[in-house]
């Protein structure tokens, strides 16, 4: 039998081709796949730090016997509501009750494509990466409000309009605090932002030229994280659980995923926006050129950066722990003159001076 040697190397290259096409396509998910692995293992030490921290606030135990030190508990928990049973009420709206969850997880996962953690760690590096994360967060109200209508029950209902009144009265400010810190940089990416506040090292951070924006987009973001004393949606005392009166299983389990992951959204963009991000405080001309050809030295300022940027959004959420157990709840009256009577003025007056400043400084 008489092989042609052209018909091989027809064969050789067609087959060195697909598995190229192959390894491409395996290669263009490895990022995703790899930041939602992140987000995942985030959000377990978010709520064993959680449990671990308000039990020595009240000088209790906590979580001791899933895994050492009780780390595996919250996933003991997960595993648990995973199966068991999920229940619809008999005569809400299923579509609505079904898919509410699902755009509350989804749009806050979405918050993390614009996040960077190094220089070059980042999904989708945009010219209006701030603005799309206030767009898309915007979004998960809605999930909150079709959960409370869908459940056909008044505390229910009553949570999801809570959440609505309270996610618009505090997204404002929020906004106009970024507004704020895109005009000090000219710029809406994160990846700027954070290159802006690297040329003086620490005191370059945003921390000092915008104080008063920190103090009320800390505010703003436990409000949009429904945390206390912001929990007004699902205040037992007076709803039940809120819009989520009616869930069980792992639509109940969404909701309490979505909330940790708003909180490490906001701890992130906090520190992006206000503690120069993944730099370490030292200016970056005192820096010496060290290994910029060497890869295992590259790969070591990659993970020191990423180690910045967690510890950083951490600390944040340590406040936002012990504010917790220290403030009670406020009352829906209370909240919503916090935020349009006082965070929404002073939000403006800060815009109006970093405006004035930078037409100044022209």
């Amino acid at each position: 039998m008489i092989i042609d040697t052209t018909e091989v190397q027809v064969i050789n290259s067609f087959s060195s081709e697909s598995l190229k096409e192959v390894y491409g396509l395996i290669w263009l998910f490895v990022p995703t796949l790899t930041l939602i692995l992140g987000i995942i293992i985030g959000v377990l030490v978010i709520v064993w730090l959680e449990r671990e921290i308000s039990a020595a606030i009240q000088q209790r135990i906590g979580p001791e016997y899933a895994g050492p030190l009780g780390i595996l508990q919250a996933l003991a928990d997960g595993t648990k509501l995973l199966f068991k049973e999920d229940l619809f009420p008999s005569r809400g709206n299923i579509r609505l009750f079904s898919v509410g969850p699902s755009i509350a997880v989804i749009s806050i996962l979405l918050s993390y494509l614009v996040i960077p953690f190094g220089y070059r760690l980042v999904l989708a590096d945009l010219s209006i990466g701030l603005f799309l994360w206030i767009a898309i967060s915007s979004i998960a109200p809605i999930g909150l409000l079709m959960s409370g209508y869908g459940s056909n029950n008044k505390y229910s209902f009553s949570g999801g309009l809570r959440a609505a009144a309270q996610s618009i009265s505090y997204e404002i400010p929020l906004t106009l605090c970024v507004l704020s810190i895109s005009l000090l940089s000219n710029s809406l990416s994160t990846v700027d932002i954070i290159e802006t506040q690297s040329k003086y090292g620490f005191w370059g951070w945003n921390l000092w030229r915008q104080p008063i924006g920190l103090i009320v987009f800390l505010i703003s973001s436990l409000a949009e994280c429904e945390r206390l004393p912001f929990d007004l949606p699902e205040a037992e005392e007076e709803l039940v659980a809120g819009y989520q009166t009616e869930y069980s299983g792992i639509k109940y389990g969404l909701f309490y995923v979505a909330s940790y992951l708003n909180l490490l959204v906001s701890s992130l963009f906090v520190t992006v926006l206000y503690l120069g991000g993944w730099n370490f405080g030292i200016p970056y001309i005192l820096v010496p050129e060290l290994f910029v050809k060497n890869k295992m030295a590259a790969i070591f300022r990659m993970t020191i950066s990423i180690f910045i940027i967690l510890v950083k959004a951490y600390l944040f959420l340590f406040i936002s722990i012990t504010t917790r157990w220290t403030l009670p709840r406020m009352r829906m009256d209370q909240l919503l003159n916090l935020g349009w009577k006082f965070l929404l003025p002073i939000s403006l007056g800060n815009l109006f001076l970093t405006t004035s400043f930078q037409l100044v400084s022209l």
